[in-house]
């Protein structure tokens, strides 16, 4: 069984580690080497306590007898390429599942807490950026309601990737 409660402090290292581990299994062979190299367990720990302690950020983690198996992450957006969706965006900054945990549904569930989370702060849209390569989480995306709008350049700092951003309405009714 699985368990989806927002994250708290104590929760820094097992974000970290579920991070660190879907990010270099997701993007070996995309990513550049030194990229992979420099997101370690004690980078990711400083963003998560830093996005733990942000109050206009809201986390969650998925959890089931093999530790930590999904997390999501939202907020505001921070590249101009948001302004797309509107005024009233919301961005979906982080959405992880484990190996072990895909084709469960909780990434669904994930994005599903994600969308209604920023839906709840008022936001009229939300979207998320994904590396254009991850040809597999576009597909997921798409097939969750999300549209392909803009593409743009992460500005880093690991990684200066094409990104695509994908977006939805939330006063429109999701797929489920």
């Amino acid at each position: 069984m699985t368990l989806l409660r927002p994250a708290t402090p104590d929760d820094a290292d097992a974000l970290a580690a579920l991070h660190v581990a879907v990010w270099r299994e997701t993007y070996d062979g995309l990513a550049p080497p030194e990229a992979l190299a420099r997101l370690d367990l004690a980078h990711r720990r400083r963003g998560w306590a830093a996005a733990l302690a942000d109050p206009a950020r809201r986390v969650w983690l998925a959890e089931g007898g093999e530790g930590a198996l999904g997390l999501v992450a939202v907020g505001r957006p921070e590249v101009p390429e948001y302004a797309a969706l509107g005024t009233a965006a919301g961005e979906v900054k982080h959405l992880y599942v484990a190996a072990a945990a895909r084709r469960t549904g909780l990434g669904r569930a994930l994005l599903q807490q994600a969308l209604a989370g920023l839906a709840a702060q008022g936001c009229t849209a939300a979207g998320l950026g994904v590396v254009r390569q991850n040809y597999a989480a576009r597909a997921f995306y798409a097939a969750a309601g999300g549209r392909e709008v803009a593409d743009f350049t992460d500005p880093g700092p690991l990684w200066r990737s094409a990104m695509v951003l994908v977006g939805w309405d939330l006063s429109a009714p999701r797929p489920r």
